[in-house]
C-alpha cells in the first residue's frame, strides 16, 4: 500500500498530483502490470511513470480497481484515468494524449488512431504517464491494477485533422437554435457523433458544440457531419474538482487544462485561454449536486451562466433564482452575465435540444453565433416548438430587445413590454423584474398569443420574461417547470456607482 509518505512529489504547478514508482519494458517485456493502493485523502491526480522504448507502434493501457461495500452515506471508489507522453504533465502543455474520465477500462494510442478521447500521434520514447484520478475513496481505500502494453513495427502516418467550417448557410439576420452542452463518445456519452448530429436536425438545432470532458479529441470527429443546415462549434467541458465549466467555440485543436481547484487560484488564467482561443468561458450546472460540481470560482471570469440543464429540475430553479440576483449590477453600470441553458445529453433517453438557446446573430457563423450569446440577445427554450419575441418601447418610438437597454426620455415615462409566444399550450406567463414577479397571465389553450404590461424605468430596473407550465411542476411548492425564459431587457439610463 501507498500511504501518503509514499508519494513523491509530481510535476510541478500541478496542485495536488503526485507520482509512484513506475513501470519499464527492460528485456524486451512487450507488457507490464502494477498494482497499489490508495488511500482516503489521495490526491486528485496520481501519475505512474512508464518508460517507453524505442521502435514502439502502439500503447495499449488498461485498469481495473476496487469497489467495497461502504456504509450509507459514504462515498465508494471511483477512479479516472488519461494519458501524457513523454514531453511531460505540465500544465497547459503540449503533454496531454487524452482522458476518458471513468468511462472506459482500456484505451491504445498509436499514430493513425486511438481511442475516442485520445489523441492519434506516434508513441515516441520516453517518459510517458498514466494519469490516475482518484474521483472518491472508500474508506477501505482504493486498490487498482494498471496493465501497459506496447507493440513494435514501423509507424504509419498520422492523419492531418479535418475541422468543422467557421460558417454555414444559414438565413441571414435571424434567431438560431443550439445546443452548446453534449457528450458523445468521446467522453461520457453514447451516441457517436453521427448520432449526435442526426438528433440535432431532428430537434431543429442550427448549430452545436462539441463539449466532451476534459478532452480535445472529438474536434476532427465531424467530418462529413456538417452541412449548410448545421454550425458545429468545438469546444469542451472543463470539469474541474469544484465545478465545470463549458468552453463554447474555442479554436479547433484547442486543449484546456483543468488539474486544479478554486484555492490554487488558477481558474482565471485557463478562463482567459479559452476567451484566448476565441471561446466563450460558461460555469455550466453551478448548483448542481454531484460531487466536485457546484460552481465555486466566482463569476468575474464568465462570459455566460447554463441556468437551464436537461430536464427542468429544482436545481436549475435555484440558478435561475442566482443568476436573477445579479442583474441589478447593470443597472449600477457593471457589466451583467447572459443566461444560457444546454441539454448535457449524453445518451438515450436524454433528449438532444433539451434545452435549447435560441440566438440573434447576423448569421450562421462562430463569430455571429458568440457576438450573440456574449451579449445575451438570446432565450432557452424546452424545444424548438416553443418560440418568443419579447420586447419594449417607449412613448416616443423608443425600442429595445432582448439582452438590449431601453433609454426613455425619463424614469417615469411610461414603457410597454410585450412578449409573443408560440408552442406553450396550457402555459403562465411571468414578467420578472428586480422587485420579483410583478405580472401574469395566462396563455390561450392553443399555446399561442401575446402579452403586454405597462411600466416605467423607475418601477422597473429591468423586465425578463419567462413561460412556465401550469401548477406546482417542482418539488417543495416551487413553480411550475419552465418551457421558455429570455434574458433581461434593461429600462433606463445605467446608473454610475
Amino acid at each position: 500500500m501507498l500511504d501518503r509518505r509514499g508519494f513523491v512529489a509530481g510535476a510541478a504547478g500541478v496542485a495536488g498530483a503526485f507520482t509512484v514508482p513506475g513501470v519499464s519494458f527492460a528485456g524486451g517485456r512487450t507488457e507490464v502490470v502494477l498494482r497499489g493502493t490508495l488511500p482516503p485523502g489521495s490526491p486528485d491526480y496520481v501519475y505512474v511513470p512508464v518508460e517507453v522504448p524505442r521502435g514502439v507502434r502502439e500503447l495499449r493501457v488498461s485498469y481495473a480497481y476496487d469497489r467495497p461495500a461502504v456504509p450509507a452515506g459514504t462515498q465508494g471508489n471511483a477512479l479516472d484515468i488519461g494519458v501524457f507522453d513523454e514531453r511531460g504533465t505540465e500544465p497547459g502543455g503540449r503533454g496531454f494524449r487524452g482522458w476518458s474520465g471513468g468511462a472506459r477500462s482500456e484505451f491504445f494510442l498509436r499514430a493513425d488512431a486511438a481511442t475516442p478521447g485520445y489523441i492519434p500521434g506516434p508513441v515516441r520514447p520516453g517518459t510517458w504517464h498514466i494519469a490516475l484520478g482518484p474521483y472518491t475513496v472508500a474508506p477501505q481505500g482504493l486498490a487498482y491494477t494498471v496493465t501497459v502494453g506496447v507493440a513494435y513495427g514501423p509507424t504509419a502516418p498520422t492523419p492531418r485533422p479535418v475541422y468543422p467550417p467557421e460558417r454555414a448557410r444559414g438565413r441571414g439576420r435571424a434567431w438560431y437554435r443550439g445546443d452548446c452542452h453534449l457528450h458523445s463518445v468521446y467522453s461520457d456519452g453514447r451516441r457517436t457523433p453521427a448520432e449526435i448530429a442526426a438528433a440535432a436536425r431532428a430537434a431543429g438545432l442550427d448549430f452545436i458544440n462539441t463539449s466532451e470532458h476534459n478532452t480535445h479529441a472529438a474536434h476532427a470527429a465531424w467530418e462529413g457531419l456538417w452541412g449548410d443546415d448545421l454550425l458545429i462549434l468545438t469546444g469542451e467541458e472543463v470539469t474541474t474538482r469544484n465545478g465545470h465549466v463549458v468552453a463554447v467555440g474555442t479554436d479547433p485543436g484547442t486543449f484546456v487544462d483543468w488539474r486544479y481547484r478554486a484555492r490554487d487560484n488558477r481558474f482565471g488564467h485557463y478562463a482567459r485561454a479559452i476567451r484566448r482561443a476565441g471561446g466563450l468561458v460558461v460555469p455550466a450546472h453551478p448548483h448542481a449536486a454531484c460531487v466536485g460540481c457546484a460552481w465555486k470560482y466566482g463569476f468575474a471570469e464568465a462570459d455566460a451562466v447554463e441556468v437551464w440543464n436537461g430536464p427542468y429540475t429544482p436545481e436549475d430553479e435555484v440558478a435561475l433564482a442566482d443568476w436573477d440576483s445579479t442583474l441589478t449590477r447593470a443597472g449600477r453600470g457593471l457589466r451583467w452575465l447572459p443566461a444560457m441553458g444546454g441539454s448535457d445529453a449524453h445518451r438515450e433517453p436524454q433528449r438532444v435540444g433539451e434545452p435549447q438557446t435560441v440566438v440573434l446573430a447576423d448569421e450562421l457563423s462562430r463569430e455571429a453565433i458568440l457576438a450573440g450569446l456574449r451579449a445575451g440577445r438570446s432565450y432557452v427554450a424546452e424545444s424548438a416548438a416553443v418560440s418568443l419575441a419579447f420586447s419594449a418601447s417607449g412613448g416616443r418610438g423608443e425600442h429595445a430587445g432582448i439582452g438590449e437597454r431601453l433609454r426613455v426620455a425619463s424614469p417615469d415615462a411610461p414603457v410597454t413590454v410585450r412578449l409573443e409566444v408560440a408552442g406553450a399550450p396550457g402555459c403562465v406567463v411571468r414578467f420578472v423584474t428586480d422587485q420579483g414577479v410583478l405580472h401574469t397571465a395566462a396563455l390561450p389553450a392553443s399555446g399561442a398569443g401575446a402579452v403586454e404590461w405597462s411600466t416605467t424605468a423607475a418601477y422597473a430596473a429591468y423586465v425578463r420574461a419567462e413561460v412556465r407550465h401550469p401548477g406546482a411542476g417542482l418539488p417543495g411548492g416551487l413553480p411550475g417547470a419552465l418551457a421558455a425564459f429570455t434574458n433581461p431587457v434593461f429600462l433606463g439610463e445605467a446608473r454610475s456607482g
